[in-house]
């Protein structure tokens, strides 16, 4: 009901008590009832939350796709969930596809170099690494997450035959392996501004021994160029080819703002 304007309302004398009856009738009418215990207000990560939308390969993810209740189960969290912990921002960079050999996802991000004065890192460094199973999900896939500090990095993704490292041009050794997923950060380091130390600060065994996702290795950490292989389980020869998903997220975990680069491998073939 619309709010009662008193400045508008003028009451003669003659009729003083009839008026002011009416105006405590119209007062109770507006006044709200009490609400049920618990409430009945909606949370703030309520399902009618807008879904992530597709991003391009060259445009960074949209602040608007937000809503933590869009975000796939994050259950490769590298830290206990603390007070405080949100999502800024989802983005379906890649949805569901196969890069194979030549035919990278490259997705470019803008950012200032030096980020931030010394003693900062001057390029978005990466943080931490995580790991996480969701066999529940449709479809059920395994994840490696970089989390970054600092701003999403440019990057891409592609299957090759294999993994070799950026200084030496040796292949790196991926035991287990029947495919390898490289990604590679470009404008991101994994090392702190001296050089002297890693800057991951939490990261999974290279072993991590899952269903689609079977180990990772780094292959390169050199002027602002940073390297992974992702292994996965069978042959791309024997199976289907293995389809690849990228969310990018924003969030605060741990008392930190973060960046993530989460990458999912399809893993139906291994149900």
């Amino acid at each position: 009901m619309s709010a009662i304007n008193t400045g508008n309302i003028h009451i003669s004398a003659r009729n003083a008590g009839v008026g002011m009856l009416a105006l405590l009738l119209a007062l109770t009418a507006c006044s709200p009832s009490t609400p049920p215990p618990g409430g009945t207000s909606q949370p703030a990560t309520s399902s009618s939350a807008p879904s992530p939308s597709p991003a391009t390969s060259t445009a960074a993810p949209s602040a608007s796709a937000t809503a933590s209740a869009t975000v796939p189960a994050d259950s490769d969290e590298t830290a206990p969930p603390q007070s405080g912990d949100k999502v800024i921002a989802s983005t379906v960079a890649l949805d569901w596809t196969w890069p194979g050999p030549g035919q990278p996802f490259n997705a470019t991000h803008e950012n200032p170099v030096p980020l931030s004065p010394p003693p900062a890192a001057p390029l978005p460094t990466l943080y931490a690494i995580g790991a996480g199973m969701h066999p529940a999900d449709t479809p059920p896939y395994d994840q490696l997450s970089f989390r970054f500090q600092g701003g999403f990095p440019s990057y891409n993704v592609e299957f090759v035959p294999e993994l070799i490292a950026d200084a030496s041009g040796l292949p790196v050794p991926m035991p287990g392996t029947g495919a390898i997923l490289k990604v590679v950060f470009h404008g991101a380091q994994a090392h702190t501004e001296d050089g002297t130390a890693s800057s991951i600060t939490s990261a999974p065994a290279p072993s991590i021994g899952y269903p689609a996702l079977t180990s990772y290795a780094p292959a390169g950490d050199f002027e602002g160029v940073l390297t992974y292989g992702i292994g996965v389980g069978r042959p791309t020869g024997t199976v289907p080819e293995t389809k690849v998903r990228v969310y990018e997220v924003e969030k605060i975990e741990g008392g930190q703002h973060l960046y993530v680069v989460a990458v999912q491998l399809d893993a139906s073939y291994w149900k």
